[in-house]
């Protein structure tokens, strides 16, 4: 632990005093003393995020100049100018000006090859401890010669001014990447911090022919590497943390010529109605010491957290490190993936609960990134609707997703990957009708599917998609695996499914991808 001056980052004004690198229990100390958080029963720190509950996407802005202006996906990403930037930059210096703050040198993935060295100062204690669980935590030797190549301020109680600074509110995510800052205000939303690094990896890897990927990972006892698309609420984290796999990583992995590495060092799971019976590795996690909750509710008096309680917000968060987990791969790192699996939350319960893709297939639904927002995910959003968001994380990526979709299919055929879209969503109808799929006939199928047992497997056809069903599986009640099958009137089936394949090929027409137009009939 030392203390330096912010002068010596970006020169004056100069903040009051900046606490560098304080480990745990120090953090601890620091937002108990300022009153950012409270420590609940088994010893977690939960902190409350105020008025912003979950990202504000449309509050990001990305600088636009020479190295971005033919590079970035504008029709995604919204412009700033650099001038707007500059004073943007500057009423952050300017208002850090005698504030206590915090700073945090960490590495942005596991592979040191393309790891990006991230400095993050925060305004909060507890804003500190997360993004040291979240990222990787370089070695005393490391830090004592650390240098950023990547530089994140994170002010919540900073104000932006539209008019001045060219933004949308008084929230604002602002990117210069030519410069490597990064700009956090107005939100006291933690995951902005995490996200706005994973944004920075899926512009700078695609040059190093490295396929950034929002994604969890898992490897088995054989080194069978597997890879988990899905937006959040899909079950990215809960069905990655498979008791007979060792975790990789819950979200955000790259894909090189080695194989697959995990951009962080920590999980970020969510907690509405989480449960010791269901899953006892993440729920074990808020009895943590150093495990930081977002928004969990809590008793005043007993300091027992209770997880059904969605008053605050359904989208309760907990971060810990990974090393926190039983058997989790401690370098990051595994080899080319088996088995790429595409969640979704399919709030028309049109979809399978499972379905082989041929390779055409896998690239129309990973551009297509299909699934529904869910509660509390993204302020305003106040039950699932659906959504389609290209490579399942169109919020994050920066370059055309053609970009993207190359680096897949190519990594895809070059290793022989079997591919598979799991539907977490509905059965029986649509949201509000039928029922939430079953976790664990999920988990049966997703085990069924990585162990090869669906290779020896009987498929059907269905009739709107083209997808690939298995007839049984041991375990599962038949009547799921054809979802026509779980309706009580297959026309309103029939009637919604082919409301849903309109929506896929509308939303795929907007894409204008040229050279993929022939994808349509994967549909």
């Amino acid at each position: 632990m030392r203390t330096m001056g912010f002068v010596e980052a970006f020169g004056p004004p100069q903040c009051g005093r900046l606490l560098h690198n304080l480990d745990v229990p120090h953090l601890y100390e620091q937002a108990l003393r300022r009153g950012e958080a409270t420590i609940v029963r088994g010893g977690a720190l939960v902190a409350e995020t105020g008025a912003h509950t979950g990202r504000s996407p449309k509050d990001k802005f990305i600088v636009a100049d020479p190295l971005t202006q033919s590079s970035v996906w504008w029709e995604n990403n919204q412009r700033l100018e650099k001038a707007k930037f500059e004073l943007l930059l500057a009423d952050f210096l300017a208002h850090v000006d005698g504030k206590e703050l915090f700073a945090q040198d960490l590495y942005g993935g596991a592979d040191p090859a393309y790891r990006v060295k991230v400095r993050v100062f925060t305004e909060f204690a507890w804003h500190s401890l997360f993004i040291q669980n979240l990222l990787i935590r370089p070695g005393p030797d490391e830090l004592s010669s650390f240098t950023p190549e990547l530089t994140i301020i994170d002010l919540p109680s900073f104000k932006a001014d539209p008019q001045r600074h060219g933004c949308r509110s008084e929230t604002v995510i602002a990117m210069d990447l030519s410069r490597r800052i990064v700009l956090i205000g107005g939100t006291s939303y933690a995951g902005e911090i995490k996200k706005s690094v994973f944004t920075f990896l899926n512009f700078m890897l695609p040059a190093q022919d490295v396929m950034p990927m929002h994604c969890s990972a898992n490897v088995g006892a054989e080194g069978d590497a597997a890879v988990f698309f899905g937006l959040s609420g899909t079950g990215k984290t809960t069905l990655s943390a498979d008791p007979e796999r060792r975790l990789i990583g819950d979200d955000e992995h790259g894909w090189s010529s080695e194989g697959v590495f995990n951009f962080e060092g920590g999980c970020y799971a969510k907690a509405i109605k989480l449960s010791r019976e269901a899953e006892p590795q993440i729920f074990s996690m808020t009895e943590r010491f150093g495990a930081v909750m977002e928004n969990v509710v809590f008793h005043p008096h007993s300091r027992v957290c209770d997880f059904d309680d969605s008053s605050r917000t359904e989208n309760t968060r907990i971060a810990y490190p990974l090393r926190f987990m039983q058997g989790a791969v401690e370098e990051g790192r595994g080899g080319h993936p088996r088995n790429i699996v595409m969640l979704t939350c399919d709030a028309f319960g049109v979809l399978p609960p499972i379905a082989r893709l041929s390779a055409e297939q896998a690239m129309y639904h990973f551009l297509s990134g299909y699934t529904a927002k869910v509660a509390g995910t993204e302020k305003g959003v106040k039950e699932p609707e659906a959504t389609f968001s290209t490579c399942f994380g169109a919020p994050f990526m920066p370059r055309p997703p053609q970009v993207y979709g190359d680096l897949l299919r190519d990594l895809i055929l070059r290793h022989d990957v079997n591919c598979w879209l799991v539907n977490t969503g509905w059965s029986g109808g649509g949201y509000g009708v039928g029922a939430r799929m079953p976790i664990a006939a999920t988990r049966r199928l997703l085990g069924a599917a990585l162990g090869g047992e669906l290779e020896k497997a009987r498929f059907e056809t269905e009739p709107y998609f083209g997808l690939s069903v298995p007839l049984a599986v041991a375990g599962v009640d038949t009547g799921l695996l054809n979802p026509v099958k779980s309706w009580s009137s297959a026309a309103d089936y029939e009637a919604t499914a082919k409301k849903l394949v309109r929506m896929f090929n509308e939303n795929f027409e907007t894409l204008a991808l040229e050279r993929n137009r022939g994808l349509r009939a994967a549909s």
